[in-house]
């Protein structure tokens, strides 16, 4: 089955650690993605551009509404995810508890329809 992790971090606290902080998560998160590869878990993955890139789409009433931004003011911005295969729900779980970003922030794990 295939599950999709949603990685949430507070984009201000991210923004405040120091250049060798970040390499060293940035190196964590190759070392996974590199494990989940050769595992043939991995589909797809990607760290995205920060919140404030974000355009988000209404449409109310037939007229499109776009604002900038993400849809709602929250603690966490969604920042990246990985498109796994797992055997199930506590396998994905499993994945997700070892994604860097889980010690600081939320994996949303979904699976797809």
């Amino acid at each position: 089955m295939k599950y999709l992790l949603l990685i949430y971090h507070d984009e201000r606290a991210w923004d405040q650690l120091g250049e060798p902080e970040r390499q060293k998560i940035y190196a964590e998160y190759r070392q996974l993605t590199q494990e989940i590869i050769e595992s043939g878990q991995h589909l797809a993955g990607s760290q995205l551009q920060g919140s404030s890139t974000a355009t988000s789409v209404r449409v109310r009433d037939d007229k499109g509404l776009m604002t900038d931004g993400p849809f709602a003011e929250t603690k966490e911005q969604l920042a990246g995810y990985f498109l796994i295969e797992a055997n199930d729900l506590d396998e994905a779980v499993g994945i997700a508890r070892r994604i860097p970003s889980a010690r600081v922030g939320t994996i949303e794990v979904r699976p797809l329809a």
